[in-house]
């Protein structure tokens, strides 16, 4: 394992260099152009069988080692979120009001780095290696379900991935067997009232009023119909009308997201939201309308695939602290891939020491401690190497 290590090593300084240039021209979901593109002569460059517009904008690299052996796959994401980046960074984004917010260019250049290391022992691979470069991960459907309907698994025999972490201490890897990140469904409901004007309500049907008590009551399915061993979210995170002093709204309009961990938990509160909404308008005299879009399922981590990364990251030189992770109420959808093949999905720590505030993803000024891609790389890496070793025919070991 030492060769790929020190292969690792050497190649830092350019892993940070992809992060930084990705950085720099980051692309919002289904929108990737120049990202897939740059991602794909890469791989052409170290002599890797390419697939473009895999699934929509999605690439998918195949690196075929010298010998028989299964086929690991790896996945990055390498989509951005429309924020305007507050960094002050030397590298921060030169399109404007999109920033790589969540840690998807550092994805992309671990993989990248990899990529270029494992190249240089390939024919004492024992196998295939896919690397799969996966776009629009922040808006559902997402990118992994289409990339898996046009084949990207096809032949794959497990899959790693790691999420970086701006909030967890550098050289900490963080993992859980079952479900770790919860499925994310949305929502939005329309209420039509009767509106009028503000000085004779009693002539109106008044839609926020209305809202106003929907807020409420949706709090209740958690708290009173959910059981509470189960984890569970509901929020509402928008909550629209006309804006007039002197106005009663005809009409609102309510945004938000439920979250959940179990598949009848998920069931109940869709259809509890359906009988909350359809009382509380009708007992007013209006009407409302939910429409519920059911998002990532539950990420549910293989048991024998996560022991077996959380044991051999131990041993990984960076890593200090391997622990179990809570749970997280945060979606992801390499959930899907998962659910097709045996793998598992772990965090790894980036958070920049010495900061007086840690800034969370999905925030303005979210940065990381960018030694987290070379931890992330050399875990991904090793189990690679050791799945290979442990489940290709050949008895003989050969020091990678």
């Amino acid at each position: 394992m030492q060769k790929l290590y020190q292969s690792l090593d050497s190649l830092y300084e350019e892993i940070v260099q992809l992060r930084r240039y990705l950085h720099q021209y980051p692309e919002l979901s289904f929108r990737e152009v120049h990202t897939p593109r740059y991602i794909a002569e890469y791989h052409e460059k170290l002599g890797h069988r390419v697939r473009t517009n895999v699934g929509g904008n999605g690439v998918v690299a195949y690196l075929e080692g010298g010998k028989p052996g299964p086929t690991v796959a790896m996945r990055a994401d390498f989509d951005a979120l429309p924020i305007k980046e507050e960094t002050g960074l030397s590298f921060q984004s030169k399109n404007d009001g999109v920033m790589h917010a969540c840690g998807h260019d550092a994805h992309t250049a671990t993989l990248l780095g990899l990529a270029k290391a494992l190249n240089g022992i390939k024919e004492e691979l024992k196998g295939t290696v896919v690397f799969i470069h996966q776009h629009a991960e922040e808006v559902i459907p997402g990118g992994a379900k289409s990339m898996i309907e046009d084949g990207c698994l096809n032949g794959v025999d497990v899959i790693f991935g790691t999420h970086i972490q701006a909030q967890t201490p550098l050289g900490e890897v963080n993992y859980r067997v079952g479900p770790l990140q919860a499925a994310a469904d949305f929502f939005e409901i329309d209420i039509q009232g009767k509106g009028g004007h503000g000085a004779y309500p009693h002539q109106t049907k008044d839609s926020i009023v209305v809202g106003s008590q929907l807020v409420n009551n949706l709090q209740q399915i958690v708290s009173r119909k959910v059981d509470p061993l189960h984890s569970a979210v509901v929020s509402v995170g928008s909550f629209e009308a006309v804006n007039a002093n002197n106005v009663i709204a005809d009409t609102a309009e309510l945004k938000g997201t439920v979250r959940t961990f179990d598949e009848g938990v998920r069931d109940l509160i869709e259809a509890e939201m359906k009988r909350v909404v359809s009382a509380t308008c009708e007992l007013s005299g209006a009407k409302g309308i939910l429409h519920y879009r059911r998002g990532y399922p539950t990420l549910d981590n293989h048991e024998k695939e996560t022991l077996f990364v959380a044991e051999l990251a131990k041993d990984i030189p960076g890593v200090e602290v391997v622990q179990e992770s809570p749970q997280v109420m945060g979606g992801e959808d390499f959930s899907y891939y998962l659910q097709q093949v045996k793998g598992t999905f772990f965090f790894t720590g980036a958070e920049i020491k010495g900061r007086e505030e840690s800034y969370p993803h999905h925030h303005p000024k979210f940065d990381i401690d960018e030694r987290g891609l070379l931890i992330a790389a050399k875990v991904l890496g090793r189990a690679t190497l050791t799945y290979m070793q442990e489940h290709s025919k050949s008895e003989k070991v050969v020091e990678l």
